[in-house]
């Protein structure tokens, strides 16, 4: 599950294009909130009123993408405020414990959107410096978080296959 980021693919699409292999499956520019999650065939009318119901707890909210981090092997753009995000997150796994955040294996999830992802140290380096080239003088880039995307990959490449609005809107 994604809060999508359109706002930002004038910026990241060429470097994620080139750089995050979610990118050439078909997963557009998002902050992950639930990832890996039911299969398709699971994903029946009770899972998907849960999720309705679940996001319609939270109210619609700004954000900023402002500064690029990094993780070991990734370049990302830190969304800011971070909270609702998180708080968008821990009911997620609260709802659906069998599924924690990337398989589990972060203690912390930092929501975060990916621009790059790559093995190699000096790789990444020389990725971060063109980014920060391409991004002078067009961040923060503002949006706004109104629905989370459910994706699915059952005809072989990544699409969209339900859309829920924060706020029940």
């Amino acid at each position: 599950m994604l809060v999508l980021a359109p706002e930002t693919e004038g910026l990241v699409g060429s470097f994620r294009d080139r750089f995050d292999h979610a990118a050439a499956e078909g997963v557009p520019a998002h902050i992950t909130l639930l990832y890996p999650f039911k299969a398709p065939a699971e994903l029946d009318a009770g899972v998907l009123e849960t999720l309705g119901r679940l996001f319609s707890r939270f109210a619609p909210f700004d954000y900023a993408l402002a500064e690029p981090r990094r993780f070991t092997n990734v370049l990302y753009l830190a969304p800011e405020p971070a909270a609702p995000l998180k708080a968008l997150i821990a009911a997620l796994v609260e709802q659906f414990p069998e599924y924690p955040p990337y398989g589990g294996i972060h203690a912390e999830v930092v929501p975060h959107l990916s621009v790059a992802q790559v093995a190699d140290a000096q790789k990444l380096d020389a990725i971060a410096a063109e980014f920060a080239a391409a991004a002078a003088g067009r961040l923060p880039i503002r949006a706004k978080a109104a629905e989370v995307a459910l994706m699915d990959n059952r005809a072989g490449r990544w699409a969209v296959s339900g859309v829920f609005r924060l706020g029940g809107a």
